[in-house]
């Protein structure tokens, strides 16, 4: 049985939430008060139920990630859309294998480490919004690209993908950073996704349309 343990320390709050969130909570409480003093009531509640949403979304809950050598995680909760081999890529040199998680807005969108190791590079690219379920989202949405490398010298590429509603990526890392498998490093708002770059003789243990957890759900093993 694999091993687990925690790569953040653990929240002491009873419904942790991610940090990049509160600009938009704090707003839609403001405007719920405001409709409130004012007495609009039907706007109240409405505005109520957008930040209970709102809160809900940007929850960051713990996860316990798997112990062992070797092992690759999800960076993100969502659907395996994509394992597929490519012959080439701007975030790994030479052929490799993709891995792609679509995140609807009911996921959790804190994005984790896949694996421990050196960032060696970031890339931000400035682009469209297409649907990210789409193959040309990979390379003309907007997206945010790390390159890891880990302790035993393989390299890896993570991607944020912002979507068709998503419009802000955030990343809380940089380059020269260590990082450990399954840590928080950012995470993109309102439905997006995630390409994961591996060397092409990794041994993949997810098939397209499982469900996977960020940090939990072991994507393969190198």
């Amino acid at each position: 049985m694999t091993q687990s343990n925690w790569s953040d320390p653990p929240s002491q709050s009873a419904f942790p939430m991610a940090r990049a969130g509160y600009p938009f909570i704090f707003a839609s409480a403001f405007v719920t008060a405001v409709f409130a003093l004012l007495e609009f009531g039907f706007l109240a509640v409405l505005g109520l139920l957008v930040t209970g949403f709102i809160c809900w979304f940007f929850r960051d809950p713990d996860r316990l990630i798997p112990n062992g050598d070797g092992i690759i995680v999800s960076p993100a909760d969502g659907k395996v859309i994509k394992v597929e081999k490519i012959d080439a890529t701007p975030y790994y040199d030479g052929a490799c294998t993709r891995i792609s998680v679509f995140m609807s807005i009911f996921n959790v969108h804190v994005n984790r480490a896949p694996h421990e190791g050196t960032i060696r590079q970031i890339k931000y690219y400035p682009g469209k919004f297409f649907s990210a379920n789409l193959d040309k989202a990979s390379a003309e949405n907007e997206h945010n690209a790390l390159v890891l490398e880990s302790p035993s010298g393989k390299r890896s590429g993570c991607v944020q993908i912002a979507g068709l509603v998503a419009r802000r990526i955030v990343c809380a890392v940089q380059a020269g950073d260590t990082i450990k498998r399954g840590q928080r490093f950012g995470m993109i708002c309102f439905g997006s996704r995630l390409d994961v770059y591996l060397p092409p003789e990794t041994e993949i243990h997810v098939t397209v349309g499982k469900r996977v957890q960020a940090g939990s759900s072991i994507l393969g093993k190198w």
